[in-house]
């Protein structure tokens, strides 16, 4: 069988999406650095880049495993959307909270045409996502299901997440990792039907 680190990334999610979980490790390794790279030159914040790059994968995840990654050719444009998206709406949710000025940075995040390429559509789409994550989420051992919700529901840094359990930055980022971990596993193990009719 041809070697996972020399296929193309549509073979390596076409695996993926039938249960190589090793192929989906081998694109995170591809494109990692250049995913947290690009949410960091944006954001400026650590802390805020490992979150938003934990997210990025979450939902490539869920997206490949319901079978509706349809960018053929296109693995790396589509990863570094879905970072983007996020990215967006983060500005989005903080503009809304505070009045921000952005006169003082070289990037105009608010009014880059490059970055509004959210339409109805990916709202749904993401909606449905996190309805997904959410079912998945109930099936963790308590610890990792403890640092998910403090993410997903209270919009927590894994800074704030590792000093209100009482662990580390890296504890509690294991956790998140082995969280993905186990929600890959038990969509594939039990078939999981993601999609709410």
């Amino acid at each position: 069988m041809k070697n996972l680190k020399t296929m193309a990334d549509e073979e390596l999610v076409s695996l993926y999406a039938k249960g190589n979980n090793p192929a989906f490790d081998v694109l995170l390794n591809r494109y990692k650095h250049s995913v947290h790279s690009y949410i960091y030159y944006i954001v400026r914040d650590r802390d805020l880049t490992e979150d938003v790059f934990q997210e990025t994968f979450v939902k490539a995840i869920v997206t490949i495993k319901q079978g509706r990654y349809s960018e053929n050719g296109k693995f790396k444009a589509w990863i570094m959307r879905i970072a983007h998206n996020l990215i967006i709406d983060i500005f989005r949710q903080e503009r809304n909270e505070n009045t921000i000025s952005n006169d003082e940075v070289e990037v105009d995040l608010f009014n880059d045409v490059r970055l509004c390429d959210c339409s109805i559509e990916d709202q749904m789409v993401q909606n449905q996502v996190f309805a997904d994550v959410r079912k998945l989420i109930r099936h963790l051992p308590e610890n990792q299901r403890e640092v998910l919700e403090m993410r997903y529901y209270k919009d927590m840094s894994f800074k704030e997440i590792a000093e209100v359990t009482g662990v580390s930055i890296n504890t509690a980022l294991g956790r998140m990792r082995y969280a993905i971990l186990n929600m890959r596993r038990m969509v594939e193990e039990n078939r999981m039907e993601l999609a709410i009719a």
